[in-house]
Order: structure tokens, then sequence, then C-alpha cells
């Protein structure tokens, strides 16, 4: 199969509201892109199902590395998903009932041949937050349950914790809570929807304060450095939309211990591209949905991930 006749399709949201400088998503196209790929833009309502046929109608384009002008619309691409070689499923969360609609119409395409990155089934078994579970002796001591009388229990046994939703991301509704805290059950009743909905808590890990780092998995195997993003004053979360500010730093031999932990496990599950958020010697979060930190670890140590990425997809391609 001829590289320049590849065609490499992404589900992502809006290309035009991204940021350019820090989009994980622009750096994999553009890498594809210079490796000869034809790039095909889709939104989830581009897909649709005919008769048990996945299809999509989407829109071939162009990117750029510049901050003014970073994609060109332009022909209109239309056929059953199988006919692309590749496709990318970027799509942030929230992980809701369209997210996982999206995943059935991919493995649908999956099943007809297409590679999709990552593999719609693991999407959705693989739950971010929830998903640490399968690996206790890398996480802190967490507890997930929708009953409120457990999570002060489980403060009381660990004296500052935090809380979150198994659905959440960039550091939305994330709660540190100490032992006294008379917003304790303000916050236990808003995260669990007086009981209707499952929440995380994790024991409280002091060394956020020096950073919360991402690492990336390609393959299950990580890149030798990891973002880590240091809270801006008065935060406790490590989230670069938070105001955390980003600092690469080489892998610890603990980093490189979590990942032998993680990696083969997602590898076999097909996920290509992963991250897993560390804090101190802690496991806290398993990313799969739409991992970011590319950009920032190429600009600093000279990398290209995003092309490393595409350098272990192709050998995985049928007719390589």
């Amino acid at each position: 199969m001829s590289e320049s006749r590849r065609l490499l399709g992404v589900v992502m949201d809006p290309i035009e509201s991204i940021q350019p400088a820090k989009d994980s998503t622009l750096a994999m196209l553009l890498a594809a892109q210079n490796r000869g790929w034809t790039l095909v833009y889709f939104r989830q309502n581009n897909l649709a199902v005919r008769d048990g046929v996945p299809l999509g109608r989407g829109l071939q384009i162009s990117v750029y590395d510049d901050a003014n002008r970073w994609y060109e619309p332009g022909e209109q691409w239309t056929g059953g998903l199988e006919e692309l070689d590749v496709l990318l499923m970027r799509k942030d969360p929230p992980f809701d009932m369209e997210y996982i609609y999206t995943t059935y119409i991919l493995e649908l395409a999956e099943k007809r041949g297409l590679m999709v990155v990552n593999k719609p089934a693991s999407l959705r078994d693989i739950n971010e937050k929830a998903y640490t579970s399968w690996v206790p002796d890398c996480t802190p001591a967490s507890l997930i349950t929708r009953d409120q009388d457990d999570l002060r229990r489980f403060l009381a046994d660990q004296g500052k914790i935090v809380v979150k939703p198994l659905d959440g991301m960039g550091g939305r509704s994330i709660f540190v809570i100490a032992q006294g805290d008379p917003n304790t059950n303000v916050i236990l009743e808003t995260l669990t929807d007086y009981g209707a909905r499952f929440t995380l808590a994790q024991r409280f890990i002091p060394e956020i304060t020096e950073g919360d780092k991402r690492i990336l998995l390609i393959n299950g195997k990580p890149v030798d450095y990891a973002l880590a993003r240091v809270a801006a004053p008065g935060e406790s979360r490590g989230n670069l939309v938070t105001g955390a500010k980003g600092e690469g730093r080489e892998l610890t031999e603990r980093d490189r211990w979590l990942c032998s932990r993680v990696g083969p496990t997602l590898d076999t599950m097909g996920v290509a591209f992963a991250g897993l958020d560390v804090i101190g010697d802690y496991l806290t979060e398993i990313n799969v949905t739409s991992p970011t930190g590319i950009r920032e670890l190429d600009r600093e140590f000279g990398l290209d991930i995003a092309d490393m990425l595409f350098a272990a997809i192709e050998p995985r391609l049928q007719g390589s």
C-alpha cells in the first residue's frame, strides 16, 4: 500500500476551536500529513449507520503548525468508514451516551477492517478513573461508592481525601476534603447526587505540590519524559486548564514500574495511545479517550511524539 494514498480519519471536537499550541490531536494530524497521509475530519454528527454499514460524511483538511491558520478545509469525503485506513477517536469527554453510541459505530467499522485508535470497546471498558482499581498496588487508598456514609468513614480513616466524579475531565468537580471540613456534607451530597451517582475517593497525596505528572504511552511503552503539571497558587488541581504550569521531567524508576504494570494490559486491549496520571509514587488516573501533553513535551525536549505514534501504527496496517 502506498503511504501517499493512506486515509486517516479523525473524530474530534470543532477543529476551529482548538488551541493549536497545546492541542495533541493537531500534533497527530501534522505528523500523519508529514508522512503522506490524507486527512479526513469528522464530528460525531457526521457518522451514521445504514443497514448495518457504518458511514461517514467528512471533510478533507490540510493542517499547519501555525497559531493563526492551523487548518484549511478541502473537498467533502463521503463513504463507508472501512474505506479509511486508520481513524483516530479523539472526541473529548463528557463520556456520555452519545460518546458510547459513537463507539458502537466505530466498532462496526472496526469489524469491517478499519483500525481505530483507540479500540472502541476499550474506550467503553476503561473508565479513566475507575480502571485504576484494576491495579490497586499502584494507587493510593481509594473507594468507589454512592453511599455518603461510606465516604465519611473513608475520610475518617484517611484524614484527608480527594473526591471526584467518574465522568469528569479537566479538573472539573474535584474536591479536597479534610476531616472536620464544614463543607463535607454538601460536597458529598453534590457529587453523589444524594446517592444516585458513583463517586471516587482517593487518599490525598501531599506530593501534589510537586506536580501531577502525565506520562504518555505508545503501544504500552512510555515516552522517556513526563509533563508535570504544577498547580497554580491557591489551587489543589494539577490541570493545565485550571492554571497549572507544565514542567517536563525525566521518568523516575517508580514511574517506569507503574508503566510496566499498566502498559502491557493497555497494549493488549488495543490502546495505542494513553496517558497515566501520577502524583508522587501513585497512579491516580488512566486516560484513554483523548490524552494530551504532546505539544509541551515536544517543545521542551525536541521530540516528535505524534510521529512516534504513527511509526508504531503503520507496521500494524494490513499490507504495510
